[in-house]
């Protein structure tokens, strides 16, 4: 009794010293044992998803030939004003770490980190000029850990998606 006694003191000091380890450290420092949080840029037009259920896909017809999630409006913007919109919706959203801004491609990438955890997901995004002052935009949000996202990543792009089209009109 009294080993198993001892042997459940251990397991708790262990336990608590690895809380207190993951509070001091921060979930960015301890997560990034897996790798750097920002998985890179994509190529939208030939990205192939992930065989497992912790991505989420938002494109606009013809434009991704993977499956997507999500069909992206056509807006009644440029895609330079649909940027300069997604980047103040961006603006509202916590836990934002902007990467990248490629001005040439029209592509953005953030990481956005989960409330509680701090897991890092990574966010591509692309701004499609489709002529006559219409536009459109391409999303890819994966997560860096876990095997299942339980939704996150789709939810996350619905909701971007739906912060933009109050921010722009769309096009029918």
């Amino acid at each position: 009794m009294k080993t198993a006694s001892t042997l459940l003191l251990i397991l708790a000091a262990l336990a608590a010293a690895a809380v207190a380890a993951f509070l001091l450290m921060g979930p960015a420092r301890v997560w990034r044992v897996f790798g750097d949080p920002d998985l890179g840029p994509i190529v939208f037009e030939t990205l192939q998803r992930r065989a497992t259920p912790n991505d989420a896909l938002a494109c606009p017809p013809a434009t991704c030939a993977a499956a997507v999630d999500i069909i992206s409006p056509r807006f009644a913007a440029t895609a330079a004003d649909l940027r300069i919109a997604f980047a103040r919706v961006m603006a509202t959203e916590e836990r934002i770490e902007t990467v990248s801004r490629n001005d040439d491609t029209m592509e953005d990438r953030y990481i956005q980190r989960s409330r509680l955890m701090g897991f890092p997901d990574t966010l591509n995004v692309k701004f499609i000029d489709l002529g006559g002052g219409q536009s459109s935009i391409a999303l890819y949000s994966r997560s860096q850990l876990g095997r299942d996202d339980l939704g996150v990543n789709k939810a996350r792009l619905a909701r971007l998606l739906a912060k933009l089209t109050q921010e722009v009109k769309t096009v029918p």
